[in-house]
């Protein structure tokens, strides 16, 4: 959540905030109204519990005639202080339930509109000319099939339609990617960590994902638990509660978890292969800041997703994400999309998140400094989402032969393989 304090002194701010991500402009003013009233109720309270703690020093010191009608008046006064605590709660707890609406604010550089607005930052490798190289591209699903490592057929016989199983040198590949990833964030000073898949409904709404990504989002109901669709949220939620000493920051994970996501809002897209699924392997970088590192921090981020996709020796662009496709959490969002082949156009791999206090705010995640004690900063970046890594190094390393080159930063991990062979029939 942002702060009220700023929303009271800025609320142009936050409006401009809510035109841009194409979200509601009234709801700004009917949580300063409803912040009013909290204030206003709160002071109301606050003079009527004085009056009653005076009054209640006179009644013993009072005759018996002027006791009676103290007592009278002690009554009426009780009476009002219970209504006006009654709309203090009322206010504060509209205030709360407006304000968890309210999106993080936009930084004043992201480009305003919807998905297909971003502002492309950079482009990095070389698209091979399949073509000069006198053979068509085949697919990830069909190069996954004679290489005996993606089975979606029987995924979708087991649990149904986007899922997947991946076999043998399938399953090496992922475990590969899995270890290279922990191994560069681990070298660059992330402690890696196991996550839970499952978190409880304070975790959830605390990193905003109760909100506008609600549909998306698996519950189980018997036990009110979130089944997570990035380890991005307990790795915020984590620190709930904390207050941590500035000295102490920068805190940085690596976190590694299954992630599982509806895919409500994608009917019809990517449904072939295993571009878009409902359960996949994930490592997620995860960053506490001071505020006034979150946007330096952003950048190391950046940079971090950028040398792991250099590694891979795929070709890839960076955007900034455009204002009404940030989520609600993040006030900037730069994505990393590697060029897919087969579909002739550049798909997210990567994306990191700059949610400055956004997410502390509502996780009471605090940092101490000196006397001073105040929300930080967090920040998220996917250094790989597994499926579409193996999309990207499939399609864009393939041979003639269906065979699939190896880049050097995985082979480690595979036995030393520099290729990865096509199976027997």
């Amino acid at each position: 959540m942002i702060d009220l304090r700023l929303l009271r002194e800025d609320p142009d701010r936050a409006r401009a905030s809510q035109r841009a991500r194409g979200e509601d402009v009234a709801l700004v003013d009917s949580l300063l109204s409803a912040d009013e009233r909290r204030r206003s109720s709160g002071v109301r309270f606050d003079e009527l519990r004085n009056e009653q703690r005076s009054l209640g020093k006179l009644i013993p010191k009072a005759s018996a005639d002027e006791k009676a009608e103290l007592l009278k008046k002690a009554s009426r006064l009780a009476a009002d202080v219970k209504a006006a605590d009654a709309e203090r709660d009322a206010a504060d707890a509209e205030t709360q339930e407006l304000l968890q609406r309210l999106g993080n604010l936009v930084h004043p550089d992201v480009p305003v509109g919807g998905e297909e607005d971003f502002v492309t930052l950079e482009t990095h490798g070389t698209i091979r000319d399949f073509g000069a190289e006198g053979f068509e591209p085949k697919d990830h699903l069909e190069l996954g099939q004679i290489l005996g490592a993606i089975d979606v057929e029987r995924g979708a016989k087991v649990s149904g339609s986007r899922f997947y199983f991946l076999t043998g040198v399938g399953a090496l590949l992922e475990l590969a990617l899995v270890n290279a990833a922990i191994a560069q964030a681990t070298a660059a000073g992330f402690t890696p960590m196991l996550t839970p898949a499952l978190v409880r409904p304070q975790s959830m709404a605390g990193t905003g994902f109760l909100g506008q990504a609600a549909q998306d989002v698996y519950h189980l109901d018997k036990d009110d638990l979130y089944l997570v669709g990035t380890s991005e949220v307990p790795l915020a939620a984590y620190h709930m509660d904390e207050i941590i000493d500035a000295d102490r920051l920068p805190l940085r994970y690596a976190g590694f978890s299954p992630c599982f996501r509806r895919e409500a809002g994608s009917h019809g897209k990517d449904t072939k292969g295993i571009f878009r699924v409902h359960q996949f392997d994930k490592v997620e970088m995860f960053s506490y800041v001071t505020p006034e590192d979150s946007q330096a921090e952003h950048q190391r981020l950046l940079a971090w997703e950028k040398q792991w996709l250099s590694a891979l020796e795929l070709p890839f662009r960076v955007i900034d994400v455009a204002s009404g496709d940030l989520g609600s959490s993040a006030a900037r969002k730069f994505d990393c999309e590697a060029w897919i082949p087969t579909q002739g156009k550049y798909r997210e791999l990567t994306s990191t998140s700059d949610c400055t206090e956004f997410q502390s705010r509502r996780l009471s995640i605090r940092v101490r400094e000196g006397k001073q004690v105040r929300p930080l900063a967090t920040l998220n970046g996917t250094l790989c989402a597994v499926p579409r890594t193996i999309v990207a190094i499939l399609e864009n390393h393939q041979q003639a032969d269906g065979s699939v080159y190896v880049p050097e930063v995985l082979r480690p991990y595979l036995g030393g393989r520099e290729v990865l062979e096509p199976v027997a029939k």
